[in-house]
């Protein structure tokens, strides 16, 4: 598994990923700048300020704190989004690259994809802002948050790869056969999400890694079924 880690993070900045690592990188920043700016305007909407510079100041400050703070709970969310929106061409390119002897993915169809996708950037956000209702409990809030995203970011991502080689119920059937493993995957992707830039890349990192991991889990499952045979 670390190796398809090392591997994975290594592919992101090749030339063939290079340009989706690139426009992957400017949705998330822009999907980002819209968010902060909604929190924003939600903000001064909710909260009536006396009319005291220095104590508007100092609330300003706070909420661009807080703003900031808020945003990075709000990355992996933006991570889902991205990631299947982009997953495909990573897909493709890793495979191209790391398995060229192997017969390629499908990409999904536009509306499943599409469905798939928003379906998990709701749930991964209304998880992460809960984890931010959190803060003010210390230690518990990053707990959550880091065990959290590694359950959803790699759920999400090893099925997306998965499905490119089968049904939606075959992908999932594969990846609860492999709970554990799959979930230890999400450990080793989740702490990106807590490093600010590099958290820009956990799509495409995520992506690639979970695409390395299914052609081995799936290649390890043949091989028991040819054994059993």
């Amino acid at each position: 598994m670390l190796s398809d880690a090392f591997t994975a993070f290594a592919q992101i900045f090749s030339p063939r990923l290079r340009g989706v690592l690139l426009k992957a990188i400017a949705l998330a920043v822009g999907l980002l700048i819209v968010l902060a700016i909604g929190l924003n305007v939600a903000l001064n909407h909710l909260v009536d300020i006396p009319s005291y510079p220095w104590l508007e100041t100092t609330l300003a400050i706070v909420a661009g704190l807080g703003i900031v703070l808020g945003a990075l709970y709000l990355v992996p969310a933006v991570s889902s989004l991205v990631a299947g929106l982009f997953l495909d061409d990573v897909a493709d390119a890793v495979e191209r690259a790391s398995y060229p002897g192997m017969p390629p993915g499908t990409p999904q169809p536009i509306a499943r994809s599409l469905a798939y996708t928003v379906r998990f950037f709701l749930i991964v956000l209304a998880v992460n802002l809960c984890a931010l209702m959190l803060l003010l409990v210390p230690g518990v809030n990053i707990v959550i948050f880091f065990i959290a995203n590694a359950y959803l970011l790699s759920r999400e991502y090893f099925e997306l790869a998965a499905m490119r080689h089968g049904s939606p119920a075959e992908a999932r059937a594969l990846r609860q056969a492999n709970a554990v493993t799959v979930f230890l995957a999400g450990l080793l992707i989740a702490p990106l999400l807590m490093v600010p830039v590099l958290n820009l890349v956990t799509p495409i990192y995520g992506t690639a890694f979970m695409v390395h991991l299914h052609k081995r889990l799936a290649g390890r499952r043949r091989s028991r079924l040819i054994e059993g045979a």
